[in-house]
């Protein structure tokens, strides 16, 4: 029989702020162990994109680390998905901080004792990023572990919002840190700010943690089967595919949003930082603004209506705004959306999934929903050279309609990169809405039990 999509925890979620909380302090204690640690992160990865500028190589060097991060964590997500459900939820976390914290002593070692290289950073940079490869799956995981089903959405917001604050604080406070006490301490203090998130995690009670069970098929084989669950279920496929179009012609339009300001600017560093600053500030107060609130009661309509509320604001808005007030407010509407719409999803698996699959479900989320970024990345700076820009300042192309919105000045194109991406963005939430095994998830889906 299928559990009703109130439960009995539902009429409690809506009432006061302390019992919609009541019983988050093991997850409060876990998520503060991750928000120091994705801070910690945030200021090494700082300081090394300043390490690398220093040695010479310039942008190529920026770039090249970026991928180094992001390759692993995306390409081995479905891997480490597979290994979590073998496992307890806690030892996969621990896996991933404990990873981490080798990686950056083993930094730290080199630092002082041989003087850290910049060729050193990229394989180091590529190991953390194959620890965080089993950080979000697991943490995805263990969240149902810690909390009531009525907190998901809650809890997940906080977890929206931790990345968030690392994204803010992380390279205010490295460029601080690098001025005045330098790359030692920095990866002291990484070190230090891992050991805590082990600490938090080692004295935490997961509620029925235990390891998977079952016949065991080859890691990547078994790494497959979330990919495929995910796929024979019309729900959940229907939801990933929107999910996963969504992000392509997301990914695609913010790739143009900083040089477009810049371009627009003259160069001002302090407009790009504005605007950055107004994501950061937009993530962390959605993601607050998730717990306190709980999340759409009808999960589908909502995830539907923030992806088009999204792309209205942060990308055809901020395309036809024509300066930095308008580019922050509009963006940080957007990112101030963003953690409802993934807070929401991942309530979604972690309701609608069987708990030993959650694991690989997730690592399999985590490689669909990122594969997209390098790609649209990639195709996204040469069309805004040898396309868009040129059709803006000619006249021509897309630009004989656009272009009394839009103008001819520099930046032109890349705006019209992102509302034709916020239009598609658009395009992708009615679609979804239309679809009513993405706008009815939560009534032609049942909840699994435990």
């Amino acid at each position: 029989m299928r559990k009703s999509v109130s439960t009995p925890d539902d009429t409690g979620s809506r009432g006061p702020i302390p019992r919609r909380l009541a019983g988050m302090g093991p997850f409060v204690l876990v998520w503060g162990g991750q928000v120091v640690s994705l801070v910690g992160n945030s200021v090494l990865r700082f300081a090394f994109v300043i390490e690398a500028w220093s040695a010479g190589e310039r942008a190529t060097a920026v770039t090249l680390l970026s991928l180094c991060a992001l390759l692993p964590q995306v390409l081995l997500s479905p891997v480490a998905g597979a290994l979590i459900d073998r496992s307890r939820k806690r030892n996969a976390l621990q896996v991933a901080d404990a990873g981490g914290l080798l990686v950056v002593v083993g930094l730290g070692l080199l630092h002082f004792l041989y003087g850290l290289q910049a060729w050193a950073i990229y394989p180091a940079v590529v190991l953390l990023g194959a620890c965080a490869a089993f950080q979000y799956p697991a943490m995805a995981s263990a969240v149902p572990m810690l909390v009531r089903k009525d907190q998901l959405q809650r809890a997940n917001g906080l977890l929206a919002s931790a990345k968030s604050t690392a994204d803010v604080f992380g390279p205010a406070l490295g460029g601080v840190l690098i001025a005045f006490a330098g790359v030692g301490f920095i990866i002291v203090a990484d070190a230090v700010s891992f050991a805590l998130a082990l600490v938090a995690i080692r004295i935490v009670r997961l509620n029925g943690d235990k390891p998977g069970s079952g016949a065991r098929k080859p890691i990547l084989a078994d790494a497959a089967q979330g990919l495929r669950y995910l796929f024979r279920e019309p729900c959940l496929r229907d939801l990933m595919l929107n999910f996963c179009a969504a992000n392509l012609v997301m990914v695609f339009g913010f790739a143009a949003v900083q040089p477009m300001v810049l371009a627009r600017t003259g160069n001002d560093s302090a407009a790009l930082a504005a605007v950055n600053t107004a994501i950061g500030i937009g993530g962390i107060a959605g993601g607050l603004l998730m717990a306190a609130w709980g999340g759409p009661r009808n999960r589908g309509r909502g995830m539907m209506a923030g992806i088009i509320g999204m792309c209205l604001s942060a990308q055809v808005a901020m395309a036809l705004a024509g300066n930095v007030v308008g580019w922050c407010a509009a963006i940080l509407v957007g990112a101030l959306i963003m953690p409802m719409i993934n807070g929401s999803m991942q309530a979604v698996v972690q309701t609608k999934v069987p708990q030993e699959w959650h694991g690989r479900v997730f690592g399999a989320v985590v490689f669909l929903s990122q594969i997209s970024v390098p790609l649209a990345t990639g195709i996204s700076g040469p069309l805004a050279d040898h396309v868009f820009e040129p059709q803006a300042a000619a006249g021509t192309g897309v630009f004989t309609v656009l272009g009394p919105l839009l103008g001819d000045e520099p930046g032109s194109g890349m705006a019209a990169m992102l509302l034709i991406a916020g239009l598609c963005g658009i395009g992708v939430g009615l679609w979804g809405l239309a679809r009513r095994t993405v706008r009815d998830i939560d009534v032609l889906l049942p909840d699994q039990e435990g």
